[in-house]
């Protein structure tokens, strides 16, 4: 933006003649635009590009918040003591009290930033004079579901609250919030299309995806990429309202996607599409990584709830993630509770950080097996990851055992097979469990609490000052 800027005072103060449309037309390589890439594929590829950098840029954030309402782990910036207060204490009483001026008010902007490029990008797609029929399809496949994957964030955060899922071409244009249900049907519907489209879509794509999608980078694969998705969007609206009905969704879903549920080794459980990073110019750093972020510390309830092995030491999955510091650290302004584990779930600045992975299916796959009255499949899923990931013995749940036990088990194994990942939060509220997350201070000024939601940031809010009904919101 910057550099339009400049470029464009720069050529009013020199000479005006020389800027007419008739004598020199200088591109804003900062600006997309539909017409700038019709008829150039190399125009798409940056386009796509961008709109995969954006998805990235945001992942952080959501990682470091939903960790913290999820009491996975703090921030503890020596000098910021908003990184803790602003998700853990809040400012007046109410069944939500972050502050919607605060910290605790991202995964907003970033994703629909996104969608706003995601909109233009469709835009350039069918205008595109370079593509086939089947690249288009392609085209539209890929970006309806980065689309579908960005409004799954939103939701994730906000929940009751809802989203606002189609904008207007306008942008300044105030598009209506959908509630969660609209939501998720949007989100659902929008992965179905997504993958007719590439399943027409041939057998390449018109442009190049990163290495983070090595082995899910043609229509076929990266169609089952896009179930891996459909699967956890229909998972999250069965336990947010939509029942036995999404359930089947999410079982057909799952089918399709990449799962492996004979996967033993590491690698296996690892396989799936990620953000990939580097410390290259231009490129980025991880961010949350070890190194780079050593304010990024894990809850301490995590040693205390970690489940032994035969030879009485922790869960592999422990000591894999979890660094135990020499001396404990605590949030500044006494806003927490000291902890002496630092997070090692990301131990490099190349570290990539997953979208969805195997292993993931796995325990997700549990769930549904589990709703759709299929115990025992459930419990090998269990199995499946506690003992060859965890080194674990056997889940001591059966097929007799209480509904609620089972669901215990499964929360245990995602706990701490995707720790920092992004889920803990979301699966408490899911199941109906927040009130089980640790409120380390009870009494006092600084007395925690547990978020349901996040808000709507202040200035979504300002901006509808004075709209009534759906437009308005109902996070304002």
């Amino acid at each position: 933006m910057k550099k339009g800027l400049i470029l464009g005072l720069a050529c009013s103060a020199v000479l005006v003649t020389a800027c007419s449309a008739d004598r020199l037309t200088v591109p804003n390589p900062n600006t997309a635009t539909q017409e700038a890439a019709a008829g150039a594929l190399g125009a798409l590829q940056l386009q796509v590009t961008g709109v995969f950098r954006q998805l990235r840029n945001g992942r952080g954030a959501y990682i470091t918040a939903t960790a913290r309402l999820g009491r996975e782990g703090y921030i503890y910036t020596p000098n910021e003591g908003r990184n803790t207060s602003h998700f853990l204490i809040g400012i007046a009483a109410g069944a939500n009290r972050l502050d919607p001026a605060g910290f605790a008010v991202g995964v907003w902007a970033g994703p629909y930033g996104n969608l706003r490029d995601i909109l233009v990008t469709k835009g350039a797609v069918e205008s595109n004079t370079a593509l086939t029929t089947a690249q288009r399809s392609a085209a539209r496949g890929v970006l309806r579901t980065i689309e579908a994957l960005e409004l799954m964030y939103v939701i994730s955060t906000r929940d009751s609250i809802g989203a606002v899922t189609t904008l207007d071409p306008d942008p300044a244009v105030l598009a209506p919030f959908a509630l969660r249900t609209e939501t998720y049907t949007y989100i659902l519907g929008a992965l179905d299309a997504a993958y007719l489209e590439l399943q027409a879509g041939g057998t390449t794509f018109p442009f190049t995806l990163h290495a983070g999608f090595a082995g899910f980078n043609t229509p076929t694969t990266f169609g089952q990429f896009n179930r891996a998705l459909a699967a956890r969007a229909a998972a999250h609206f069965a336990t947010s309202g939509g029942g036995a009905a999404a359930w089947t969704r999410a079982a057909t879903a799952i089918s399709q996607s990449f799962l492996n549920r004979s996967a033993t080794t590491a690698v296996e459980m690892n396989r799936g599409v990620y953000h990939v990073y580097s410390l290259a110019t231009g490129d980025a750093a991880n961010g949350i990584d070890r190194i780079g972020n050593q304010d990024f510390l894990v809850h301490p309830s995590y040693t205390a709830d970690a489940q032994l092995k035969a030879d009485l030491t922790r869960d592999n999955r422990y000591l894999s993630k979890v660094s135990v510091l020499a001396t404990a650290r605590n949030a500044p302004q006494a806003l927490g509770i000291p902890t002496n584990l630092a997070m090692n779930v990301y131990p490099t600045q190349s570290t990539p950080v997953p979208i969805i992975r195997n292993e993931e299916l796995v325990l997700l796959d549990a769930e549904i097996r589990l709703a759709n009255a299929d115990r025992t499949g459930a419990i090998q899923n269990i199995n499946a990851v506690r003992t060859n990931i965890g080194g674990l013995p056997a889940t001591t749940v059966t097929i007799v055992s209480p509904l609620a036990d089972i669901e215990t088990a499964i929360l245990y194994e995602k706990r701490f097979s995707l720790l920092a990942e992004g889920h803990r939060w979301v699966d408490m509220r899911r199941y109906g469990r927040l009130a089980t997350l640790p409120r380390d201070i009870l009494t006092g000024n600084n007395a925690h609490f547990v978020a349901r939601v996040m808000p709507l940031p202040q200035a979504e809010c300002l901006s509808r000052v004075g709209q009534t009904g759906a437009l308005a919101g109902p996070g304002c």
